[in-house]
């Protein structure tokens, strides 16, 4: 019985093995490429009314994972060049490396180890070489001080322009009147004063670098303190490049039918710029006043007149081609709107002037949706520049055979400068407002449409509706924010063809201008958008027209394309007063960093830069930053500005011999006959 009973239980356990063996291993679950070839060969096989095999899903999932996972990477790689750019940036402008415009970190640390005293050949071989002490007839510098006394290398204070030096400049005379700490060793011989020996006197300033650090040393102190001695003499602009010197006729000269005012008024003023030796003027020239009450009418009587005594006192001239309207800034100063026939054409079709996300006009300008539209009475709007252009060219042909016309500055935007209004007082924008796109006019959003469906994502046919408002901050939006709407896919997609289309309508205008033209120089205004420049999104720029956040170059594109025309960038200079100190932390701003990308982008495009001016001429600091920009000293290139324009302020435009003797110093330093800036102001 028993023998029968293990003969049951062997036959039991066989079953079960062998159930266990007949069922297959589960599978494991395909992943990456072998699930998107498992949902292919699914598909291949035909469709059924079975639901989708679990791999197809899988791979569905998958490549979602895979491309969140790219846009991660590239949002982690945009910050880590974003906070790059910043650092090479801080190099640049305020510890004097002369960085490359595309430096990378080898070149920073090549920058950083000659700075320590190091060697750093072009193959990256890297060694410090060995101080060679000076032969000793009486007494060698080692033995009159010890090692620890002797100053480390000190970088050329030659160097560009900078915050500090700047810092240093306005603080001289506060120096001149103070003793200095520091002495030069007089028992040393002549040879050894080839490397001079400097030795702090004791005294209470000493007390707070008594670290060890070689930071903190006493001769980092006095390096720092030969350096503020050097730069006593900054004011100094005599041998310096010769740069002319125009200055801008006032508007008030000219009434509403394009008459000159008072032609002696003119002469009087004329002489007196004379006696300056500036070598020419510049003068607008407003299609509101010349073709203001009927189309293809022009009227130059009132220019003609204004040339004619120009040419009696042998002085050159630059004309504006000024396509925009003029609000005036002084209270005796006119309004110059846009041609009456035009705002007539806009009270009927309101879509040719630019048109903010409210639906609010602008009528500073056309709209570029109307380059190629012919709404203007049969002509498009790049041909109305150009029939005026034309005009201008034929009915002053005499003074361009003359050469008495040197250069003519094509008005492509509000001011005349080539950007979007969209920081418009008159609509109610206020500093530091980010401002508000202009592309809700009929013409720009079938433009943005068509860009769009080539992109093809016809739902991507529409303005940010998350960028706030023409007085918001960037941090208020969500568009403009740290990581915000303007890095997304979509933004990065708006931006540039935002940025394009400026572009584009800047190309078609300069290639009409330069067949007007042809043989003149091409002058093109850039606006000074500096404000919320130390913000990753750098919000007031996108809002005008360029795409210059941290992690990319806004003004190359737009000088590529300068360059094709040979054009010459005209910035503006603009003057922060300590008035406006408080406007700097509050709007996170920086003037003098906007101002050398600028003029940095443009001469890495080997554009001639020219500059524009509106300060007071007895705002010394102004002066003095103006100049240094205009021809900075040791640029290794030796890059400065072809010509610079004053601007005057007032409607009058030179009024009492204080603006003369002020004016007059600038100019000679300009010219570079000057030997002190100090006998400007």
């Amino acid at each position: 019985m028993s023998l029968k009973q293990d003969l049951e239980q062997l036959q039991h356990q066989s079953d079960h093995s062998s159930d266990r063996y007949s069922n297959p291993p589960p599978q494991r679950r395909p992943r990456g490429f072998a699930a998107a070839a498992a949902a292919a060969a699914a598909v291949a096989v035909g469709f059924s009314t079975t639901p989708p095999p679990v791999t197809a899903v899988v791979a569905v999932k998958g490549r979602k994972e895979r491309e969140k996972e790219k846009e991660r990477t590239k949002l982690r790689e945009r910050h880590r060049r974003a906070i790059t750019s910043r650092m090479l940036a801080g190099l640049r402008q305020h510890g004097n490396f002369p960085l490359p415009a595309r430096a990378d970190m080898n070149d920073v640390l090549a920058a950083l180890a000659r700075e320590a005293g190091w060697t750093v050949n072009p193959d990256g071989t890297t060694y410090r070489q060995s101080l060679t002490p000076p032969p000793p007839p009486l007494a060698s510098a080692a033995s009159l001080h010890p090692p620890s006394q002797l100053a480390p290398p000190v970088r050329s204070i030659e160097s560009s322009l900078s915050a500090t030096s700047l810092k240093n400049r306005t603080i001289k005379a506060s120096l001149d009147s103070q003793t200095s700490f520091l002495r030069i060793d007089e028992s040393l011989s002549p040879s050894s004063l080839d490397s001079v020996v400097v030795v702090a006197e004791r005294d209470s300033k000493n007390d707070n670098y008594t670290n060890s650090s070689p930071i903190n040393s006493p001769e980092c102190v006095d390096a720092e303190q030969l350096m503020r001695g050097a730069l006593e003499h900054d004011g100094d602009f005599a041998g310096t490049p010769y740069i002319p010197v125009y200055v801008t006729l006032a508007t008030c000269l000219f009434n509403n039918y394009c008459q000159l005012v008072d032609p002696e008024i003119v002469r009087q003023e004329l002489g007196h710029l004379r006696a300056l030796h500036i070598d020419g003027i510049v003068v607008d020239c407003w299609w509101g006043f010349v073709e203001g009450w009927s189309p293809n009418k022009y009227q130059w009587s009132g220019y003609r007149d204004l040339f004619n005594i120009i040419r009696e006192f042998k002085l050159k001239m630059q004309v504006v081609m000024a396509f925009h309207e003029y609000c005036g800034k002084e209270s005796g100063d006119i309004v110059i709107s846009l041609p009456k026939w035009i705002l007539e054409i806009g009270q009927d079709n309101q879509d040719i002037f630019f048109t903010d996300r409210e639906g609010r006009r602008n009528t500073e300008c056309l709209s570029c949706g109307i380059d190629r539209e012919r709404v203007l009475k049969g002509r498009t709007g790049i041909e109305v520049y150009f029939d005026f252009m034309r005009s201008f060219r034929m009915e002053f042909d005499d003074l361009f055979e003359e050469g008495l016309i040197s250069a003519v500055e094509i008005g492509l935007g509000p001011s005349g400068e080539l950007k979007y209004p969209s920081h418009s007082e008159k609509i109610g924008w206020r500093y530091p407002g980010i401002g508000e796109f202009q592309c809700y006019d009929k013409y720009m959003q079938q433009n943005l449409r068509r860009a769009a469906r080539v992109r093809g994502h016809s739902f991507w046919a529409r303005g940010p509706d998350n960028a706030g408002h023409y007085n918001s901050r960037p941090h208020e939006t969500g568009f403009f924010c740290d990581r915000g709407d303007y890095d997304s896919y979509y933004g990065r997609f708006f931006l540039r063809w935002y940025s394009q289309t400026l572009i584009d309508h800047a190309d078609q205008v300069l290639s009409l201008a330069s067949l007007a033209f042809e043989g003149t120089q091409l002058v093109v205004k850039i606006p000074s958008i500096y404000w919320w420049y130390r913000t990753s999104s750098h919000a007031p720029e996108l809002t005008a027209g360029y795409y210059n956040p941290t992690n990319q170059d806004g003004y190359s594109p737009v000088f590529e394309m300068l360059k094709k025309h040979s054009s010459t960038v005209k910035f503006t200079f603009l003057s922060q007063t300590p008035a406006s100190a408080h406007q700097t932390d509050d709007a996170w701003s920086d003037l003098e960093g906007q101002s050398w990308q600028v003029l940095n982008s443009a001469w890495d495009q080997r554009l001639a830069v020219a500059g524009l001016g509106n300060f007071q001429c007895h705002d010394r600091d102004a002066c003095i930053r103006a100049l240094e920009t205009a021809k900075p000293r040791n640029d290794p290139d030796r890059h400065h500005l072809s010509l610079f324009t004053y601007q005057a302020l007032s409607p009058i435009f030179m009024q009492g011999e204080l603006f003369l003797s002020d004016i007059d110093g600038f100019i000679k330093s300009m010219h570079g006959e000057i030997l002190s800036v100090d006998v400007a102001v």
